[in-house]
């Protein structure tokens, strides 16, 4: 964890990856996944929950023309004022209870080890931001106690660890974002008359699901709610919690059946949880939340959509509206400006652009990959087998389709079948391969083995299928059909260092191609794990050691997200936008080679035949899928392709027709290279030639006349010299395509010969 000084005290900024806890009882449900790890055998791009499995389009709006609707319903909905007073009562009583817990002295145990003392049931941590300093008070947004997320102005207890979370700090930015939904819910019920469903951050903004009577949810009403939002952010509307017991929750939402099923399935009876008030808007929720509204100095609705109660299309059909905001109004702008390049990133508007891929209709989610994506795609594959071939990797390739019975031996058939496409042959179950490690672990099986024998390093270019919700398809980032670079290591545990050391490595060479930066952190054991803890306890070791030589200093951990079936360490990579995408993983397995009944002959095997050794399982993926990290890498590049990887190297224009056999000519002996070539021979000027080509995003273009013609060279101009429209440099052509080919060789990300 990096720790910033500030003043007396330090303001965390973790660098670890934030694990959305059980968000506040019902907002787990909707919260927003990031960008899947790539496993080999827990299913790649999950479905982020909430997200249906089918579409369903909005309702005609019946209301007329939304910006004609007022801006707050009056009489504004009862339920409102029923809550209230609920609230005003139950909560006099609570105050009256903390009023009556004993001040005793307490420590505060700041993160850079000192001390403040304090009282308890009085001093709060925004309490301790002020003695510090007003700039610290003002911008932290949350506090963290003993490790649990604390609202800054409620009181402490007892004697504690607290740290001050501000808004670059990921747990602190949730929280912020999450205090937001409350804020668009409140303007949402004034404005709809709704009944609230879930409100949850998620990676970049939040959102809240409601279902609203009679009218659907458009762009011409996002001003009306920025209004009331800016409203209730003038306010400074308190965030003030409540423990409620079941009993008056159930009275308290009684009008809304969404909040009455969150209560009867998720609060046990006789038991009680707490719901936040902000102005007249009360949720059912266990926060924590921001001191008040006024924290909120830029809020902005971005889109909306439509969704299903509980991801079921047989239930109702409810209106999801998503929004950002920040603690500071030119973070706004900037965020605007992002959005703004983003959209010229776009990989699927570069993909029609520069005619790479599409997509269809009639095989959703499945990528058609055109003559010149699929050279960007072949040439992935290419760098990853030379990879292999210098690094003892065994190609192998496994069928697409296996019996049910494999999936039950493995637990996927148990787990996820219902992600899974499945078929009847032979009036047995079968399904598509989700994932290659069953298959491997056959292979593997398929003879004996001896330890002489390990590591085996087996890899696929397989292709997978899972049954994504039709709703989260989108572009080359979540898809049904894609192949993986998967790879399964099977070794012995003493071996488990000096693979992983390997794989660093390895991951070190694939993404320093691609001028990418990466974040490791270390997935611990899980509260539902199986095995023993020795032998996790074991590997993890293993796995620290192993970052600690490799990366000192720059690893986190994220305690308790490994796998069920061992510690993983999750690669988070860093676009050109600065957004962060999971494309990598290692993960020990120590339970699939235990299912499949898995064993190698030991060195003891001649003293005792019967002695099993079972391998240790480690998967890996660097590229992850080939799909969506073409669509990372389309978006990192801007469609500005490094050398080797574009589709598009070389154009070749004659100025005049007299030159257009030589202009063939060269674009030939390029192409006997091994380079990709066109030559325009067409009817159009030379300056439309050149500017269709540099549209088109050729790195190089050569062009020839009469004088390169006499040199046997080639006028080479470079797509990187913005703004050049002078005559370029003028190069024999022998020459020209040696440094072409070394640029593709050497794999350089600079386009300069």
């Amino acid at each position: 964890m990096r720790v910033i000084a500030r003043t007396a005290i330090t303001l965390v900024r973790s660098t670890t990856r934030h694990r959305i806890p059980l968000y506040r009882l019902a907002h787990n449900m909707s919260a927003s996944a990031p960008h899947p790890v790539e496993s080999s055998i827990h299913p790649a791009h999950p479905a982020p929950v909430g997200v249906p499995k089918k579409e369903k389009p909005a309702k005609k709006d019946k209301g007329g023309d939304a910006s004609k609707v007022p801006l707050e319903l009056s009489p504004p909905p009862s339920y409102i004022d029923h809550r209230i007073q609920m609230f005003d009562k139950l909560k006099a009583e609570y105050d009256e209870f903390v009023k009556n817990q004993p001040r005793q002295e307490i420590s505060i145990t700041l993160p850079d080890g000192s001390e403040r003392k304090g009282t308890s049931w009085q001093t709060s941590p925004l309490d301790v931001a002020k003695e510090i300093s007003k700039s610290l008070a003002d911008r932290v947004v949350i506090a963290k106690v003993d490790g649990e997320l604390w609202d800054l102005e409620r009181p402490l207890e007892a004697s504690s660890k607290l740290e001050l979370l501000d808004f670059e700090h990921p747990e602190g930015k949730k929280v912020f974002w999450h205090s937001s939904a409350h804020v668009l819910g409140e303007a949402s019920e004034k404005h709809y008359g709704c009944n609230l469903c879930l409100g949850p951050p998620t990676d970049d903004g939040f959102f809240y699901e409601m279902a609203i009577d009679e009218r659907a949810v458009t762009p011409a009403d996002y001003p009306n709610l920025e209004t009331l939002a800016k409203n209730a952010v003038k306010e400074k509307q308190k965030f003030e919690r409540l423990i409620m017991s079941k009993e008056d929750l159930l009275k308290m939402f009684e009008y809304n059946k969404y909040k009455k099923h969150f209560i009867e399935t998720k609060v046990p009876d006789g038991t009680s949880t707490t719901v936040y008030r902000c102005g007249p808007m009360i949720d059912l929720c266990l926060g924590p939340h921001i001191p008040n509204t006024g924290k909120i100095k830029a809020f902005m609705v971005t889109k909306s959509s439509a969704s299903y109660w509980l991801n079921d299309a047989s239930q109702d059909s409810l209106q999801r509206i998503y929004g950002i905001s920040f603690p500071d109004a030119k973070q706004l702008t900037e965020y605007k400006a992002f959005l703004a390049e983003a959209a010229k990133r776009d990989h699927r508007k570069i993909g029609k652009e520069q005619e790479l891929f599409f997509h269809h209709d009639l095989s959703p989610g499945s990528t058609f990959f055109l003559p010149h994506g699929a050279r960007i795609y072949n040439t992935l594959v290419s760098l990853m087998k030379e990879e292999y071939h210098k690094r003892g990797y065994q190609e192998v390739i496994s069928p697409n389709m296996y019996n049910s019975k494999l999936w039950q031996t493995s637990g996927h058939w148990q787990h996820y079948k219902d992600d899974m496409f499945t078929l009847s042959v032979d009036k047995e179950e079968f399904a598509l391969k989700p994932m290659n490690c069953p298959g491997h672990c056959l292979i593997f099986d398929a003879r004996d083995r001896s330890y002489k024998e390990l590591p085996i390093r087996m890899a696929e270019f397989g292709v997978i299928h899972r049954n994504e919700a039709s709703g989260a398809l989108s572009g080359l980032t979540r898809v049904r059909r894609f192949v993986q670079d998967d790879t399964h290591v099977f070794c012995m545990p003493s071996q488990i260092e000096s693979e992983i050391e390997a794989l660093f490595d390895f991951l070190e060479r694939i993404y320093g191609l691609f001028g990418f930066e990466f974040r490791l952190t270390l997935s611990t054991r899980p509260d539902t794990f199986l095995g023993k803890i020795e032998t996790w306890d074991a590997a993890e070791k293993q796995l620290s050691n192993v970052l600690e030589r490799f990366h000192p200093g720059k690893w986190s951990i994220n305690p308790g997200d490994g796998a069920f079936y061992g510690p993983k360490i999750d690669i988070t990579i860093k676009d050109a936008l600065g957004r962060s995408h999971q494309c990598a993983t290692i993960q020990l397995d120590f339970q699939l080679p235990e299912q499949f009944k898995l064993k190698y002959r030991g060195p003891d095997a001649h003293d005792d035949p019967e002695v099993v050794h079972r391998p240790v399982m480690i998967h890996r993926a660097i590229l992850g899928s080939l799909e969506r990290f073409i669509g990372i890498i389309t978006e990192h590049t801007g469609g500005k392709w490094p050398f080797w990887l574009s589709p598009r190297q070389v154009l070749v224009v004659p100025v005049a027709v007299p030159y257009k056999d030589y202009a063939s000519e060269v674009a030939q002996k390029l192409l006997d290279a091994g380079l990709f070539v066109d030559v325009d021979n067409g009817a159009d000027t030379l300056p439309k030639k050149i500017r269709n080509g540099e549209i088109a995003q050729y790195n190089f273009i050569l062009v020839v006349g009469q004088e390169e013609l006499d040199g046997r060279s080639v006028n080479v101009r470079n797509r990187d010299d913005v703004g050049t429209k002078a005559k370029g440099e003028m190069i024999p052509l022998d020459e020209v395509v040696q440094k072409f080919v070394e640029l593709k060789t050497e794999r350089r990300l600079q386009n300069k010969i």
